[in-house]
């Protein structure tokens, strides 16, 4: 691990300290930053090889199930993404997944949904996945069309989902669709919907930048018992936000763990590359360049670690975890920029690690919230705040 000083800030415990220092040394001889062209194949190394190795413990709940513990520890969840997408991202996506992909079993499932599926996906047995954006409904949840209609004992599920990561790999799916109960975001229910049902399929695989397995899913008719419901019906809205809640923070550690490696990249580059006698560290715009992306990756830092530790003390955090995702993707984004521009030519060839983390960042800055859904999550929060009371 480079510059591991942001460890001992008195939001993480020596426990956190050990887990980050543990899984930067495992990875380090275990993770390739290299995958081969099947992502499929890859993922499932993945997945499979962080469960064996105990980490996917930490993305579940409840120690009956193998969990970590009993909640899922937020800044434990962090140190691991930050940690892992210093090292690859997609071992980073492999173990992001499996966590939001059960998120909302760990919180609303019964004790059979529980022991069904929790202890297979810490255990890196089953592939998790989290379905609730659509063509036409992303970040307006409001907007969701896939309907559940309740037919006896079971709900019959019909419609779409879109940019469904681990989609055609998964083994079950988190799916949000709209039971009726009363309009808009109120009128949402979550079902856990196993791969193979009748009426199921996977429409489309979709490629993008950063390669990673996704898809567009199709429910045509498609039967899910109401035993596999995520709480009370009309609950979707309230399952899937505290779900994000937990792991919106986390996404904000990736990007944290993009940029540290930019930077220690960047750094590598400039102190070695010659240039008109002199190396290109030796260049005030290098310097001035380098200190940017150093402060602004504490700034970041300091507010991820903040919002992960005030939501592990139980308080809400919708503004500060809004507040470091926003700060922390945009500024890796910059950070990976100037790294890149730094290689010159070199960093624009494929697969170079500065290349690669330039496709790995873009995506951050969207999903589970765009950058512009950021802001007016913050502003609204400020406005509630400063609106007169009584």
């Amino acid at each position: 691990m480079a510059d591991t000083d942001y460890l001992d800030w008195p939001f993480l415990d020596s426990r956190h300290r050990e887990l980050a220092r543990a899984l930067d040394a495992w990875a380090a001889q275990h993770i390739a930053q290299k995958h081969d062209h099947d992502v499929d194949a890859a993922c499932r190394g993945l997945v499979k090889q962080l469960g064996e190795a105990g980490w996917l413990k930490h993305a579940i709940g409840g120690t009956a199930y193998g969990g970590a513990g009993e909640a899922i520890d937020t800044r434990a969840v962090c140190l691991i993404r930050e940690t892992l997408a210093r090292h690859s991202g997609l071992a980073d996506f492999a173990f992001a997944m499996q966590g939001l992909g059960s998120g909302a079993i760990t919180l609303f499932g019964s004790e059979e949904n529980k022991r069904d599926y929790l202890t297979r996906v810490g255990r890196g047995d089953a592939i998790a996945a989290f379905a609730l954006s659509e063509p036409d409904a992303g970040s307006d949840v409001a907007a969701m069309a896939c309907a559940a209609t309740l037919d006896g004992d079971d709900y019959v599920l019909d419609g779409e989902k879109t940019w469904i990561s681990n989609g055609g790999i998964a083994d079950m799916y988190v799916v949000f669709a709209r039971s009726g109960e009363a309009p808009g975001a109120r009128g949402i229910s979550a079902f856990i919907v196993d791969a193979g049902l009748p009426g199921f399929e996977i429409a489309e695989r979709i490629d993008v930048i950063a390669p990673h397995p996704l898809a567009r899913l199709r429910f045509s008719g498609c039967r899910v018992p109401v035993s596999k419901r995520l709480g009370a019906a009309g609950q979707g809205f309230k399952v899937a936000m505290a779900t994000l809640d937990i792991f919106r923070t986390s996404v904000a550690a990736a990007a944290l763990g993009f940029a540290r490696r930019a930077l220690d990249e960047a750094l590598a580059r400039a102190t070695s590359r010659k240039m008109f006698g002199k190396t290109l560290a030796d260049f005030q715009l290098t310097q001035a360049k380098l200190a940017q992306m150093a402060t602004g990756i504490d700034a970041a830092a300091l507010l991820t670690y903040r919002a992960a530790w005030q939501r592990d003390q139980g308080r809400r955090v919708t503004k500060e975890a809004a507040m470091a995702k926003l700060t922390a993707t945009e500024t890796a984004q910059q950070v990976i920029d100037a790294a890149v521009q730094m290689f010159g030519g070199l960093g624009v060839v494929s697969e170079q690690p500065v290349e690669r983390l330039y496709r790995e960042i873009r995506s951050l800055r969207i999903y589970e919230g765009a950058t512009e859904v950021q802001q007016l999550i913050i502003a609204r929060e400020l406005l509630a705040e400063a609106a007169p009371r009584g």
